[in-house]
């Protein structure tokens, strides 16, 4: 796993996070530029949740003040992390219903695209549908599976994550609407779901996603698409590690960008 050049920052004496002034503009920046994009591209499950979470324009809140929203909503709480930690523990996390939150706050030069996932990403990208009962169980299921997986059978899983909590979409009466934090906290990703006739929208296929390569730093060329969110209570049931068993002795589809060594 390569270094982060970010630390996560530490309560102070009192428990609280006491974050600088421009960590505060920074966060503020990120959240009044991407409500404007939501609003027309995010599905309503994640709206709600938004507005359930009532996350404050001016500063970088606190924990706590996400917990006392996700716990009561479906029993999940968010989990204080430095930048990186191992799968290990990350899936140690969701199984036990606890989103892992690294506290720091990208810089300036970093606004548009991160590959940590820093604090605007977990609350603003995830935490709202935490507070939807489907997608709330089919992380913890996720959680649970990759806890005892081996790392091949992980390398297969991750899949499942990218193309669900990460860049899921969803059709509704509405058309194509985000429920994937990677989308839904980058204006550059919404914009190119949206707006670039670039991608591919492939309908949701257990078997199919496991088997799609990715790449980490680029806009995703391929997006599976959900029919409704409480489909993922479907997956959630499904014998997940069977289909990865599937995957692993069918192979990978070719993948459908220039292969770097980040592809998974």
């Amino acid at each position: 796993m390569n270094a982060s050049t970010y630390v996560a920052r530490t309560p102070g004496p009192d428990g609280h996070i006491h974050y600088p002034e421009e960590e505060n503009a920074i966060w503020r920046t990120l959240i009044t530029r991407q409500l404007g994009c939501v609003q027309q591209t995010a599905c309503n499950e994640y709206l709600t949740g938004l507005e359930r979470l009532d996350l404050p324009k001016d500063h970088i809140p606190q924990l706590a003040d996400i917990n006392r929203v996700l716990q009561p909503a479906t029993g999940w709480q968010v989990a204080r992390v430095p930048a990186l930690i191992s799968f290990d523990r990350f899936f140690e996390l969701l199984a036990g219903r606890q989103f892992p939150v690294a506290t720091f706050i990208r810089r300036r030069e970093h606004l548009d695209y991160l590959q940590e996932p820093d604090i605007f990403h977990e609350l603003f990208g995830h935490c709202a549908m935490l507070t939807h009962p489907a997608f709330a169980r089919f992380t913890h299921t996720y959680g649970r599976l990759g806890e005892k997986a081996t790392p091949k059978e992980r390398g297969f899983l991750a899949r499942l994550y990218w193309f669900t909590v990460e860049f899921g979409l969803l059709n509704t009466l509405r058309g194509r609407r985000i429920y994937g934090g990677g989308i839904l906290s980058s204006p550059g990703e919404t914009q190119y779901a949206f707006e670039s006739g670039k991608p591919e929208f492939r309908p949701f296929n257990l078997l199919d996603v496991l088997r799609t390569p990715y790449r980490i730093d680029i806009m995703q060329p391929i997006y599976y698409v959900l029919d409704n969110l409480d489909q993922l209570f479907a997956i959630a049931d499904m014998d997940i590690m069977a289909e990865v068993h599937k995957a692993q002795q069918l192979g990978l589809f070719a993948p459908a960008f220039t292969p770097k060594k980040t592809a998974i």
